[in-house]
């Protein structure tokens, strides 16, 4: 049997920032009023005989604070995207004005600020939910290397404290980020 291979605490920090880093991502498709191109990233597109991300068929861009429009490359994919972004839940219906859609960003109610808040913390509770899967990883290397001898059981305590630490904070840099996200969102 080969032995586990080292435990490094950096690696197990790197998968935890890669949680902080999607949940950035998926809040950035989360709408505060005002348009942002990347309102729209998480929006595939079915052209071509597959699905492809919006920003592959058009390009995105916010002439105005309260307008996206997206100038669709294709004329045969204009009603796909048109499609796509109707989809999506994000509130938004476009304006379809040749190869290019104009979509207006409505202000937004209350009773829809809430559930995007409530969307925002479904997000957030997805990647407390990985940060706490890395730990049981990295909680399970470092048993499998005591079993193994290649570490002392002090040694095992020690590296499961960092982890615990290294957890314990990236916990809480999802809560921030969701605290500033919600703000944002119930901001009038």
């Amino acid at each position: 049997m080969a032995a586990s291979p080292p435990f490094k605490l950096d690696d197990y920090k790197k998968r935890m920032d890669g949680a902080i880093t999607a949940l950035q991502h998926e809040f950035s498709g989360l709408r505060t009023g005002r348009a942002s191109p990347s309102l729209l990233d998480p929006i595939k597109v079915e052209a071509y005989g597959a699905e492809s991300p919006l920003t592959s068929v058009a390009s995105v861009s916010v002439p105005e604070p309260r307008m996206i429009s997206v100038s669709v490359w294709d004329k045969a994919v204009v009603s796909a995207v048109d499609k796509a972004i109707r989809a999506a839940n994000l509130g938004l219906n476009p304006i379809v004005d040749g190869q290019t859609l104009r979509i207006p960003i409505p202000p937004l109610t209350t009773e829809r600020r809430t559930e995007l808040a409530k969307v925002a913390g479904k997000y957030a509770e997805q990647q407390r939910i990985a940060v706490r899967n890395i730990r049981r990883d990295a909680m399970e290397h470092l048993k499998k290397l005591e079993k193994e001898h290649a570490i002392s059981e002090d040694e095992h305590k020690k590296h499961g404290g960092e982890v615990q630490k290294a957890t314990d904070d990236h916990i809480k840099k999802v809560d921030e980020a969701l605290h500033t996200k919600e703000q944002e969102i119930m901001q009038v």
